[in-house]
Order: structure tokens, then C-alpha cells, then sequence
């Protein structure tokens, strides 16, 4: 643990604590350090890796505001006791989200974690108890994609009715050779540790849709598989000469999937310089053994409202983004949206999903169809991690007031977003439609 003080001026703005000090981190504490230093700080750093959290350290310090104390995961609690924050901030690999979440609501913190809430069942089940114990304590998931204009949008033109009672849902989403690629080369390639993409990517896409529609999943069948990534595709595909990891293999200099963390200051503070404490490989080989996760996946969802939905995601495509299309007894609307390409490296994330272009067209019965006006938005996940982020921190009467479009997102849109996925990879162990109740109930 570092010696560091907290500074008198600090006490009197709204206390974080961070755990979890990878390349998410950055998002959350570069904010409170600067747009919104008036009104929260930072005051202790936890992670399983003194040398991220030491890099974490110095960048506050960069972005002007003093080093914090920091702590190993074993002294979680004891940064709680000595800090004193109002919120923990969880930015820890998936599978662990639930203990912070939960032990942070024993100790009396307010919580904002990353999506995925959690991963499976049982760990979902266990955050619903813990929040039902724990009334005055709050829990935000930050979906950050609600609250990107185009998708705020269609939530505005399906409250309307624009196209009468949605009837299905068409939903694809593309992640191409550079963003869809990193998740095969890091820790999420282990199902164990991310639910796989259905779970940790889709998680977006599927709260997206509850969001719009005000729904929730009734059912789910789905079929994945591993189709491209892993070393046995690369095989059938002749390949012939495979290495376990980019850092100091020459094979990996003539591969286009290789990530050279030496050439990116961040990536090489966060990994390569961090590897030697806990022997975390950032940049192994998408084409390795040890895979997990598909990259081809394919869903069926029954709402409860009757609406169905298809929903595809394919991780290795040539482009990035999505469309989605919505039909109703009044008509049809078409979004698409192309996303910049991005591979998370830790430090300033503002291309990590920014807008290449969106358009949304509404196609009304017997009627010429019209192109519908999309607010400018500029920076991450599609203009809307600066929203966002001005929710969550911003001054009362900005970031707290009333929210008309529903956006933010507690525990309980956490469950739904992520059951979703969970019965979708369910249904794929089992070859048969998965019933979401049966998965878990999550109170209303």
C-alpha cells in the first residue's frame, strides 16, 4: 500500500475508489481528474498488480490530480476502511465483478461497474440478493451505448409509435480484424472469465434492445462456434508456422492479427512492464490453442411483449458496427452505424467505437420513406460515453435530475442485459430453447 494523503480539499467532494486498474480504468478516472474535479476525486486505486496501479498513479498525476493510495486485491477491504470512499468504481476482469460488487455493499459503498454485470447465473443471483439487503446502496452498470444520440433516438421514434407495434427486430453486429480480433488474443478468449462475447460484447446489444422495446427476454435458442480465430481454423486454412505470443517472436512480425505491445507506450506500461507480478500475456495469438469463445454466433429472442428478435454477431469481419432493423403495423425503421476500428490500449479511448458514420431511415406504410435527423455526437461508443459520464458525475441538476429517456441502468437491467446471453450459451450447450425464468427470475 502506498503512503499517500488525502488532501483536506478532497473531503469535501464525492469520494472513488477504483479497483480494477487496466485499460478501463482510464475512462473513469481521467474524467473525475479533469471535467469533473470541481465535484469528485479519486482516493485510493486497487488492483492485483502493484505496476498498473503505480502506472494508474502517475497518470492522475499527469492529468493533475495527486497520487492516491493504492492497494493490492487481497486489501480491498482495507482501502474501503482507510479511504473512506461513497463509490466503488469496478473495472476487474468479468468474472470477478461480483465479489467487488457485492463486498462493496457489505462496507456501505455505493457501486458503478463495468458491463457485464457478471457472468453467469448463480454470481447474478447473488448481487439481486445482495442489493434487495442492501436498500440505501446503489448499483449503476454503465451501459454507455444507451445514451449514444442515434440510439437514443430510436427510443424516442418506438415511444412514439412511428411505426406502430413493433412486431421483430433484425439486429447485426459486426466487429472486425482489429476490435473483434483483441478479444481473442486477452483474457476474455477463456469463457471462464468473460461468459464469452454473448455475454460480455452482446451484453451491450441485448440491453440495448430491453432498453428499447422497455422489455425483457421471454426465450432464447442459439447456435455458436469457433469458426475462424484458434489455431485448427488457421490450420484448414493452410497456415503453417504459429507462435504463442507477439512480444519476441519473429513469426508473429509477418501476421497482421499480431499486437506489438512495445509500440504503444500504454499497452507496454499496462502489460508487457506489469507481466513479470502476475503473468498476465496481453498479446497472444489469435490463432493459438486455448480458445474458448466462439466468434460466430447466431441468437432467436422472444420478448415478453411478443416482439421476436434475430440477432447476429460475427467477430471477424471487415468492418465495424451494426444494423438494426425494427418492423411494426405501421412500418419499418433501418439504423446503420460504422464505427471507427479500435484496439483497447489503455489510455485515451475516444476512438473506442466513435462514429464513421449513422443514419437511421423511417419507413412508414404507403408512405416515401424519410431520413431522420441524428444529433451531432463526437467521442467514444458513439457520442455516448460523454454523456454518460456527465451522469454519472456531473452537478446535481446535470448529471442527477430526472432522466426522460430512462438511460440509466440499475442492477436489475444489468441481470436482464447479461441472462440474455447467459441462456443464449445454455441453449447452445443443450441444442433446445432456453426459458430466461428458468435461468433466474429477476424481480420486476
Amino acid at each position: 500500500m502506498s503512503t499517500a494523503e488525502t488532501s483536506p480539499a478532497t473531503r469535501a467532494k464525492k469520494r472513488y475508489a477504483i479497483v480494477g486498474a487496466g485499460g478501463r480504468s482510464y475512462f473513469f478516472y481521467s474524467a473525475i481528474a479533469t471535467t469533473y474535479n470541481t465535484t469528485s476525486c479519486i482516493v485510493g486505486l486497487c488492483d492485483t498488480n502493484q505496476t498498473r496501479l503505480n502506472y494508474a498513479n502517475t497518470n492522475l498525476e499527469k492529468l493533475g490530480h495527486p497520487q492516491v493510495p493504492t492497494f493490492l486485491a487481497a486489501d480491498f477491504d482495507s482501502m474501503i476502511a482507510t479511504t473512506k470512499p461513497d463509490e466503488v468504481i469496478i473495472t476487474t476482469i468479468d468474472r470477478t465483478h461480483h465479489l467487488y460488487i457485492l463486498r462493496a455493499l457489505q462496507l456501505g459503498c455505493n457501486v458503478i461497474t463495468e458491463k457485464p454485470m457478471t457472468i453467469d447465473a448463480p454470481r447474478c443471483a447473488a448481487i439481486l440478493s445482495a442489493a434487495a439487503s442492501h436498500p440505501n446502496n446503489t448499483i449503476r452498470v454503465s451501459f454507455n451505448y444507451r445514451y449514444a444520440p442515434h440510439n437514443t433516438k430510436i427510443f424516442s421514434l418506438l415511444r412514439s409509435n412511428a411505426i406502430g407495434t413493433v412486431t421483430s427486430i433484425h439486429f447485426e453486429w459486426l466487429l472486425n480484424t482489429s476490435h473483434g480480433a483483441d478479444y481473442f488474443r486477452r483474457w476474455h478468449r477463456d469463457k471462464r472469465n468473460s461468459g464469452g462475447l454473448l455475454v460480455h460484447k452482446s451484453t451491450h446489444h441485448f440491453d440495448l434492445v430491453n432498453f428499447w422495446l422497455q422489455s425483457r427476454p421471454l426465450s432464447v435458442y442459439a447456435q455458436g462456434d469457433l469458426k475462424f480465430y484458434g489455431r485448427e481454423n488457421a490450420e484448414k486454412r493452410g497456415v503453417t508456422e504459429f507462435y504463442t505470443r507477439s512480444h519476441g517472436s519473429e513469426v508473429a512480425k509477418a501476421d497482421p492479427f499480431s499486437l506489438d505491445l512495445e509500440s504503444v507506450d500504454t499497452l507496454k506500461a499496462l502489460y508487457l512492464d506489469a507481466e513479470h507480478e502476475d503473468a498476465y500475456i496481453r498479446d497472444q495469438s489469435v490463432f493459438s490453442d486455448g480458445i474458448s469463445i466462439e466468434d460466430t454466433m447466431n441468437v432467436l429472442v422472444r420478448y415478453r411483449n411478443g416482439v421476436v428478435m434475430t440477432y447476429s454477431l460475427t467477430a471477424y469481419a471487415p468492418w465495424e458496427g451494426f444494423r438494426v432493423n425494427f418492423n411494426g403495423t405501421g412500418g419499418r425503421i433501418e439504423m446503420e452505424v460504422v464505427e471507427n476500428s479500435y484496439v483497447n490500449s489503455g489510455g485515451d479511448q475516444s476512438l473506442e467505437g466513435s462514429l464513421e458514420r449513422s443514419s437511421i431511415w423511417l419507413r412508414r406504410l404507403f408512405e416515401k420513406p424519410v431520413e431522420v435527423e441524428i444529433e451531432e455526437a463526437e467521442g467514444a461508443h458513439g457520442g455516448g460515453d460523454g454523456v454518460l459520464l456527465r451522469d454519472l458525475f456531473g452537478e446535481k441538476g446535470e448529471g442527477e435530475g430526472e432522466d426522460e429517456y430512462r438511460r440509466r441502468a440499475s442492477e436489475v437491467d444489468g441481470a436482464v442485459s447479461i441472462l440474455t446471453g447467459i441462456a443464449a450459451n445454455k441453449s447452445m450447450e443443450k441444442g433446445e430453447v432456453v426459458w430466461v425464468d428458468d435461468v433466474l427470475r429477476v424481480p420486476e
